[in-house]
């Protein structure tokens, strides 16, 4: 048994406080967790993993009842790739971390499994596509890579309704695995995800979240270390439009020694009321001597009206390590920027999208995957539009 299979099998070990049992005020990696809903009270949104999420809007998904619909999932791979229907608790890579988390864990009912070989080096990425069809529904993904293998998984959320999914993700000892997860939800849709990753020794996982729809669209994104010399690299981009909320939480807990974890999300956000929340925790613990972690969040925002919230949190147990940091920062244009496309001809409008499209292309450009990195762009391309017409109305009205 490889070290990341030995972590999924026996360190992750379910703890709650119960319903109705008070609580203290915990670090990161004390928060209850728990396969059983009953264990998480509905929130109210005074909770401090609630705080800035829309709860109100959310109640479908907090009820622990079957959903109303199956979402559809499918997948297609290159030659050798098993993609099998198992049973939801095949794996536990991560054990709910919220109520709606648990909701889907025992509701889904089975789970799509992708498993690349051991050694296999897959020249085509593995395509995943879950749509949910408009009402209430949960989806539970496996992937797992074997050990020194190497390969790519795009999982597409598209759709309407309300979806609450799992997903969960081991990368063998030695392997390399990028995994892209795109929410593209029609605009009032509602997501809520928990990504679980065991990265193994020396192995190497690149995990990347785009969300480019969706009314609210939340995913916490949980990583861990089967053995030392493992490397996370976590990468997100976002953006909201008038009346959406997108919200990204991170969790990485260096447990073992002289692993690395590196993380980049940027968001840009238009309109009224577009909202984006951005939480990093990274917990270097006393045995994870040699760690070397930074995270980065970067936003832009576009118009009046747009709210962008940026919390990073670092907790170090020992000073034994390369390196840890972190860095937050949310503002508008780089005037410096347009002045310098606009002084070379560039109209303002052209210049601004430009700017966007090079602030997003650093984190879009390591997809790897040639026709997906094109459609996104073509996404953002459509926002920055209406964005453009937005805008050169609001200047309108103040001209009257």
């Amino acid at each position: 048994m490889s070290s990341a299979e030995t972590l999924v099998a026996t360190g992750n070990r379910a703890h709650s406080h119960g319903p109705g049992s008070p609580v203290p005020l915990q670090a990161r990696s004390e928060r209850p967790t728990s396969y059983d809903v009953a264990d998480f009270a509905v929130p109210n949104g005074r909770e401090e993993e609630w705080r800035f999420t829309p709860v109100k809007a959310l109640k479908a998904l907090f009820a622990d009842e079957a959903g109303t619909e199956t979402p559809k999932v499918d997948a297609s791979a290159p030659d050798g790739v098993v993609i099998e229907t198992v049973a939801a608790d095949s794996l536990k890579a991560g054990t709910p971390q919220d109520r709606i988390a648990a909701v889907a864990w025992n509701h889904a009912g089975q789970a799509l499994a992708v498993r690349i070989p051991v050694e296999a080096e897959l020249t085509e990425p593995v395509h995943v596509n879950v749509a949910n069809l408009g009402a209430r529904g949960f989806s539970h993904l496996i992937v797992e890579a074997g050990r020194h293998s190497r390969g790519i998984v795009i999982i597409d959320h598209t759709g309407s309704g309300e979806l609450g999914s799992n997903v969960e993700i081991v990368v063998g000892d030695g392997a390399e695995l990028r995994v892209v997860s795109i929410q593209q939800g029609d605009h009032e849709s509602i997501h809520v995800g928990q990504h679980d990753a065991v990265v193994g020794r020396d192995a190497k996982l690149h995990h990347v979240v785009v969300t480019l729809g969706g009314k609210i669209v939340r995913i916490a994104t949980n990583v861990r270390y089967a053995g030392p010399g493992g490397d996370a690299e976590l990468l997100g981009v976002y953006f909201p439009e008038a009346g959406q909320h997108h919200e990204n939480r991170l969790f990485v807990d260096h447990e073992a020694t002289n692993c690395k974890s590196n993380v980049l999300y940027k968001g840009a956000l238009a309109g009224d009321k577009a909202r984006s929340v951005w939480i990093g925790d990274v917990l270097i613990r006393a045995a994870a001597e040699g760690t070397d972690t930074f995270e980065l969040n970067r936003n832009l925002v576009l118009t009046d009206g747009a709210r962008a919230d940026s919390v990073p949190n670092l907790e170090i147990e020992t000073g034994e390590i390369e390196g840890a940091g972190h860095a937050s920062a949310t503002g508008r244009f780089d005037d410096e920027q347009l002045f310098y496309l606009q002084a070379r001809g560039i109209p303002e409008d052209a210049a601004r999208r430009l700017v966007v499209s090079g602030f997003f292309n650093d984190i879009i450009g390591k997809i790897g995957v040639p026709e997906v990195t094109e459609h996104l762009h073509e996404v953002i391309e459509d926002k920055l539009a209406r964005t453009a017409a937005l805008d050169a109305s609001a200047k309108a009205v103040i001209g009257q």
